[in-house]
């Protein structure tokens, strides 16, 4: 009886979901930050809403049909990938120098093999790159120039510097700028100046797991900087004997505290739930040292849950029933 009132009670918590059984479940995040209703317009929420949505249906149709999670997060982060609205491909956010470059990572829990790029700047889709690499190489990371050679090679979709421009985006570089020299002069940074990042976690019918994510990084980030999303272990992974993890967050917290595997590390060795875990590393250990952002994390039962410390996290998730479910706010 203690046992059944805890899964309920669990089951109620916000967040987080509790499966029996192994079930296809697609979980996703577009970044957190600070997202409030107050700084968020009607039509931008509307806007957000319907992205998400498209992702998770995207990436339900591949598991609906048999796919693998691998093929589901992929699909997924293309998506986002492919929306301005995100801080990853077409909307990727300005460098110091006003360059686009941008971070993927990929990770599938059966046999743990990974993929990533980083300080990428002319590859469409990163996270198909971060998935040739996995797959078509004996690496596990590539990096800039030879990373864009490499995708070449393999037939990726390349396209010219200037695709990824968005006038949002520049405007917040130009912001930033401006306060470097003039603080008075500059006007608040936007919601989701701090935070931007998109990931996907996914369990298929076979039960197993996988996890992808994919940045444009920081607004004004300098000297070739490299946040965690392409770092296994630290914005990214997948272990089926634990869970699958995808971060967005303050990048240089979560690489220092290995957030993405100390979530799956807590499960596997002290036998947390996914919502134990993740809110302990999220909600106890990177807020007490002052690291801000979120996860979406999920088992191979399709459990799962999506912590952050943060005002708000773009997250949503879709099951069995094919009906994606979104939210945006702390509330």
């Amino acid at each position: 009886m203690r046992l059944i009132s805890a899964m309920l009670m669990m089951a109620l918590l916000p967040g987080s979901a509790v499966a029996q059984g192994s079930k296809a479940m697609l979980v996703v995040h577009g970044g957190a930050g600070t997202i409030t209703r107050g700084s968020m317009t009607a039509e931008a929420e509307k806007q957000y809403r319907a992205a998400l949505e498209e992702a998770l249906r995207t990436g339900h149709a591949v598991l609906a049909r048999g796919g693998s999670s691998i093929d589901a997060v992929e699909a997924t982060i293309r998506v986002l990938e492919d929306n301005p609205l995100f801080n990853a491909g077409k909307g990727a956010v300005f460098t110091h120098e006003g360059r686009n470059e941008l971070d993927a990572s990929i990770m599938e829990g059966k046999t743990k093999k990974a993929g990533a790029v980083a300080g990428v700047t002319i590859i469409r889709n990163p996270i198909s790159a971060a998935r040739a690499v996995m797959e078509k190489s004996p690496h596990v990371m590539m990096t800039g120039r030879g990373a864009e050679l490499f995708a070449t090679k393999m037939g990726l979709e390349i396209v010219d510097p200037s695709y990824f421009w968005t006038e949002r985006r520049w405007k917040s570089l130009q912001n930033q700028l401006r306060s470097e020299t003039s603080p008075q002069s500059a006007l608040p940074a936007g919601p989701e100046h701090k935070h931007g990042t998109v990931g996907a976690v996914a369990v298929d019918r076979a039960g197993n797991l996988a996890a992808a994510t994919s940045t444009g990084g920081m607004t004004n980030k300098q000297f070739g900087r490299i946040g965690d999303s392409p770092i296994i272990g630290a914005g990214n992974y997948a272990d089926n004997e634990s869970c699958a993890v995808s971060a967005t967050g303050h990048g240089e917290f979560f690489i220092r505290w290995t957030v993405a595997y100390d979530i799956a590390a807590l499960m596997k060795y002290r036998g947390m739930t996914v919502q134990q875990a993740g809110e302990e590393v999220i909600n106890r250990k990177l807020k007490a040292v002052g690291g801000e952002g979120g996860v979406i994390a999920l088992d191979a039962k399709g459990n799962f849950a999506m912590p952050f410390n943060s005002e708000g996290m773009y997250r949503g998730w879709i099951g069995a029933d094919g009906v994606p479910k979104v939210s945006i706010y702390k509330d």
